[in-house]
């Protein structure tokens, strides 16, 4: 397997060619991974082409506040969920001036685990003004925080690869600053 860091490099890297050259842009959702997304993208020359912005929603008030997730759906079904990862896709997307949204919220350990929901455990959410919403779950192995976050990273660096593949070309006029 190529080592995790090498393959958010390229992987962002890529992102962020394909996004800048259709122009289009992404917001991000993030969770367990604290923004580590939107970092990996904005590392490239050329990020504000392709990233509009990411929201750090650690919290469950976080979730409410800044992407308008529903509390009675946090209370239900819990943070870790594809209720709530859709949602947070979703809740990226409306509030956001970008194209496509994805969203990571899941246990990265090394505690917070349960039988149903073990550690490593995690969810993303992919939402787009084209398409529908996406919702995902992966069952990383526990080989430590650092393991999981990375990997949930390269998972939601790989949907924003897929999505933006599909996506509609938007006219050249969407700027970012960086």
């Amino acid at each position: 397997m190529t080592d995790p860091v090498d393959a958010i490099a390229e992987l962002s890297e890529a992102m962020v060619t394909l996004y800048a050259e259709r122009g289009i842009l992404a917001a991000t959702a993030e969770s367990c991974t604290g923004g580590m997304v939107a970092a990996a993208i904005t590392d490239h020359d050329g990020a504000s082409h392709a990233l509009d912005r990411g929201f750090v929603t650690y919290s469950n008030a976080a979730k409410l506040a800044m992407l308008g997730v529903d509390g009675e759906m946090l209370d239900t079904v819990g943070a870790v969920s594809g209720e709530v990862a859709g949602a947070m896709a979703e809740g990226a997307l409306a509030r956001s001036d970008a194209d496509v949204a994805v969203s990571i919220t899941g246990i990265a350990g090394p505690g917070g685990g349960s039988d149903t929901k073990p550690v490593g455990t995690v969810w993303f959410g992919a939402a787009s003004a084209f398409g529908s919403t996406l919702v995902l779950k992966r069952e990383f192995e526990d080989n430590g925080r650092a393991f999981i976050r990375q990997m949930s990273v390269i998972t939601a660096l790989e949907l924003l690869l897929e999505i933006g593949g599909s996506a509609p070309e938007r006219s050249a006029d969407a700027e970012g600053s960086g």
